[in-house]
């Protein structure tokens, strides 16, 4: 096995080859400006990485200490964990932005890193030009994301709105746009961070819909939230991350109990309940309907 290497596969591959692997994967940030060594051992130690040093006193901080992990087509894996505690760098290791300085990696199938609503949107131009632009972003071609505009604009309820530069935009109706271009693509394997804010209730029920439905189309999903709610809907799995390691990996409930306490566990256990409810319910709908 290659050390300190990560192995990616751009092309698209066969659903029972979509994977991911870690293999006691590390990732290391040197701080260089030893005159703050102290403060910055105090602070980043509540925050969450493990300080370390090399053999030239260099001070390191260790954001992801021997992470083993292993995917494969159909998981639907949550993150929790304090901030800090390196779910947004497991997720970039994965994504390939970062690569581990020990272990190694490697992620078979086709990435969508989602990080930043905002990513890759210009407040220049129009609503339209930006849906192109960010599309192309998440690795969807002009022609691909020409056919689904449509669609998108659609979903914004915005209107004439996308005609306009997206600076007269309010920050809700960024989120529109953009929520609209990240759920029309088509991942292999969909990296999650969550970045969802100023929507009204209604339209983020339309938005989670549609989230639901991307997570569908998608091989493998990781998602770091700190929304019970979300990780309940769109996970079936969890990882309690802490201080760069793997604490606890299980069922969503058992997790964030662990991490949370009975009260949050029992919320989860409410969110699947009302989410098997309803389809159960639109099910029997359905049923009626045919029937008729």
């Amino acid at each position: 096995m290659m050390k300190n290497s990560i192995l990616k596969s751009a092309a698209i591959v066969d659903a029972d080859k979509v994977r991911v692997d870690t293999w006691g994967a590390c990732v290391d940030f040197p701080i260089f400006d030893a005159k703050a060594r102290s403060i910055k051992k105090a602070v980043l130690g509540k925050a969450g990485g493990v300080i370390g040093s090399t053999d030239s006193k260099l001070v390191m901080v260790e954001a992801l200490r021997h992470v083993d992990l292993h995917l494969e087509h159909g998981d639907r894996v949550g993150l929790v964990g304090h901030n800090g505690a390196g779910k947004s760098t497991l997720l970039r290791l994965l994504a390939g932005i970062y690569e581990p300085t020990r272990g190694s990696c490697r992620v078979q199938g086709r990435v969508a890193p989602v990080f930043d609503l905002g990513v890759g949107m210009d407040p220049e131009i129009s609503g339209y030009e930006n849906i192109l632009i960010r599309g192309m972003f998440l690795g969807m071609s002009r022609k691909e994301m020409l056919k689904k505009i449509d669609e998108i604009a659609e979903f914004t309820e915005l209107g004439d709105y996308l005609a306009m530069p997206l600076r007269t935009y309010s920050s809700g109706m960024r989120i529109r746009v953009a929520l609209g271009v990240v759920t029309s693509i088509d991942p292999e394997i969909l990296i999650l961070d969550e970045g969802i804010g100023a929507v009204d209730a209604e339209f983020m029920k339309k938005a989670r819909l549609r989230l639901e439905a991307l997570v569908a189309r998608s091989g493998i999903l990781v998602f770091a939230s700190h929304s019970n709610e979300f990780l309940a809907q769109l996970c079936d799995r969890a990882l309690w991350i802490d201080k760069g390691e793997i604490r606890m990996d299980g069922g969503i409930e058992e997790v964030v109990g662990a991490y949370e306490g009975p009260a949050a566990a029992a919320h989860v256990r409410e969110v699947v309940a009302n989410m098997e409810a309803e389809d159960k319910a639109e099910g029997s709908d359905k049923a009626t309907s045919n029937n008729d």
